[in-house]
């Protein structure tokens, strides 16, 4: 009864006498079904081994390619106060167009002359900087004319030296002259003497000898004074030089040093002038940025400070502004497991929301509503999402994107990746493997290409 043996059943009874075999073995439809469902598994079997691209799949949002053509807001360098808005929000501006009007709050400033004064000091200062170099030259023209005045005296000086050596050496000849004349008239005094005791000469030729003598004697006196009075007068000359060197080298120095005071003062002041200056350059700046210029083309977004007379501090955000000129592109996140296998040109197909499509992730020729993208950036740090952010730009070579897309909106990214059939991706996915790595041919070759180190 149960067909547990070899044997069948239906063999040895004829079960179509029976009513339940005749509803079970004997209608035709059983037939059909089991021919279909036998097709169905050989189709199934056969889609098993079609191809399958393997994706990787990610959100993110559209933004803009350069970061100079992202959302911004405007703030202002100073603090201060809304005086007058020229714009209204939603407005197109230009770059270099006045949005807005401040004024000052801080007390350093409050003066409407503030820059005019200023400009005053500076000449001021620049007259006092004139004057103390004129002084420094006629300093300099006195200088000079000391040392010229201290060659002259120490020439004259010098003069008078040798002329009192020269006195010397005269005056020494001269002695010894004297002294010739007091031997000679020795001589002549004792011959007379001799001359006299042996009655030859009188008397009175002897005292004329004598007279002689004492005149030969006061000649030798009156030159060794003479003598002397001349080398006085060549130690008066050199102390005259020294005292000359010494005066002249007191005169100068304080001359010198006036110069050096009167040039540091000059320094000094000029070192004002350029304080000054710059403070006069920042007052000039700062009122440049009491208005509010528009750093590119674009629309106003928001007004972020509100109404007048309302106060802000330095770098409060005041405006913001959509540019009106960029390129859009799509930041997308993607899990730490998949981020080995994104690379720079890698294709990507991009789903905007509120923009109609429909999606085979694995048969992207099949798919509609989604635009074609490149990989241009992979950031190589983990955002606070947990996940790695990929920067893809329009593919030149697909469909435009839609011009109503918004900076912003939301997107949905499929990455493709190898060609594998469906048996192999079903049996991953059930296994929780990764996809399958590989490296693009491009990088293979450039890989290639590289010269190799030597180890």
């Amino acid at each position: 009864m149960l067909n547990i043996s070899n044997g069948k059943l239906k063999e040895h009874i004829d079960l179509a006498d029976y009513q339940s075999g005749k509803r079970v073995l004997f209608r035709k439809h059983y037939k059909v079904f089991n021919k279909v469902l036998i097709g169905t598994l050989i189709l199934f079997i056969l889609i098993l081994f079609l191809p399958w691209t393997q994706t990787i799949q990610g959100s993110g949002n559209v933004t803009t390619l350069s970061p100079e053509h992202r959302p911004q807001t405007i703030q202002s360098p100073i603090p201060g106060r809304i005086e007058k808005w020229f714009v209204n929000e939603g407005d197109f501006v230009k770059k270099g167009d006045t949005i807005l009007r401040i004024s000052e709050i801080s007390s350093d400033y409050f003066d409407p002359k503030l820059i005019a004064r200023t400009s005053g000091q500076i000449d001021a200062k620049n007259q006092s900087a004139q004057s103390y170099q004129e002084k420094i030259e006629a300093l300099e023209q006195q200088l000079e004319a000391q040392v010229n005045e201290r060659e002259l005296k120490q020439d004259q000086a010098t003069n008078k030296l040798e002329q009192a050596k020269l006195s010397v050496r005269s005056d020494s000849i001269k002695l010894e002259a004297a002294k010739t004349q007091i031997e000679i008239a020795h001589t002549r005094f004792d011959r007379m003497q001799t001359l006299q005791e042996e009655g030859l000469k009188s008397l009175t030729d002897l005292e004329e000898r004598r007279l002689k003598l004492q005149e030969a004697n006061a000649g030798v006196i009156a030159q060794e004074n003479q003598l002397l009075s001349s080398k006085n007068n060549v130690i008066n000359a050199e102390i005259e030089i020294g005292r000359i060197n010494a005066e002249y080298a007191d005169k100068i120095a304080k001359t010198r040093q006036e110069i050096f005071t009167t040039r540091s003062t000059r320094l000094g002041t000029q070192a004002e002038v350029d304080k000054l200056e710059i403070q006069l350059s920042n007052y000039q700046r700062r009122s440049d940025l009491y208005y509010i210029l528009a750093p590119q083309n674009g629309y106003i977004n928001k007004a972020l400070r509100a109404g007048l007379g309302g106060t802000f501090s330095q770098g409060e955000e005041l405006v913001g502004i959509m540019p009106a000129d960029f390129q859009m592109a799509v930041e997308t996140y993607v899990r730490p497991l998949d981020l080995p296998l994104m690379h720079i040109g890698e294709k990507v197909r991009i789903q905007f929301d509120g923009w109609p499509a429909v999606v085979f992730s694995g048969w992207p020729n099949l798919s509609f509503g989604t635009y074609g993208a490149k990989v241009v950036a992979v950031e190589n740090y983990i955002s606070q999402n947990g996940r790695y952010r990929v920067l893809l730009a329009p593919d030149s070579n697909d469909h435009p994107w839609p011009k109503q897309i918004g900076i912003g909106s939301g997107a949905y990214t499929i990455a493709l990746l190898e060609d594998v059939p469906i048996w192999y991706e079903l049996w991953r996915n059930l296994n929780g493997f990764p996809p399958n790595y590989y490296t693009p041919t491009n990088q293979k070759t450039q890989n290639n290409s590289a010269p190799k180190k030597n180890k």
